[in-house]
């Protein structure tokens, strides 16, 4: 991840940024500006694959792949943001607006080898504190899955380890059978 030179910018300021739309993803917290990893092939199969699950098994909620959600002084872009179809605010053309202003519902990171882990955590712990009901780090280096949830400790789900979802959102899933996706020889 690369921080802007050392200049603060306010949030209004950074939403300005020519350079906000480019790939990979640009975040702001507290005043520092900073571009995500560009995702590698393991990050991107993991990103696919989740996104399909919870869009085939849930009516109630969409899955969003690299979202901005801007809400309490942040601007974030989660590798999958969940969002209940009833809280994404929609135009009078009956279409959803185009600046998402809140928290999703559950925010999905998928760790990279260059990430400071510690960021990771903190615009989860961030989206928790506004309003997330769950939050998943994937380290797809460790096989595991680091389990955030409000008001519970944290938990870390490797092999058969059940993952937790949101209600609404109807299928089981390990964090096994989440890794198993990267083998690609045994499709």
């Amino acid at each position: 991840m690369t921080a802007s030179p050392s200049k603060i910018l306010t949030l209004e300021e950074f939403l300005k940024l020519p350079e906000l739309e480019n790939s990979p993803a640009w975040e702001y917290v507290d005043g520092v500006v900073m571009q995500k990893p560009m995702p590698k092939t393991r990050h991107s199969i993991l990103q696919k694959r989740l996104l399909i699950e919870i869009d085939s098994h849930s009516d109630d909620y969409t899955a969003l792949p690299e979202l901005r959600c801007t809400f309490a002084g942040r601007s974030v872009v989660p590798d999958i943001a969940v969002i209940a179809w009833n809280r994404i605010p929609i135009n009078e053309k009956g279409e959803p607006e185009d600046n998402f202003t809140q928290a999703p519902d559950w925010t999905i990171e998928i760790l990279s080898p260059e990430q400071k882990v510690t960021r990771v955590i903190d615009n989860i712990l961030h989206c928790l504190k506004h309003g997330c009901q769950l939050g998943w780090m994937l380290d797809p280096d460790d096989y595991s899955v680091l389990i955030f949830a409000p008001g519970k400790e944290l938990e870390v789900c490797r092999g058969n380890s059940i993952l937790p979802v949101l209600k609404g959102v109807n299928f089981t899933l390990t964090a096994e059978r989440v890794f198993a996706w990267l083998q690609v020889m045994k499709r």
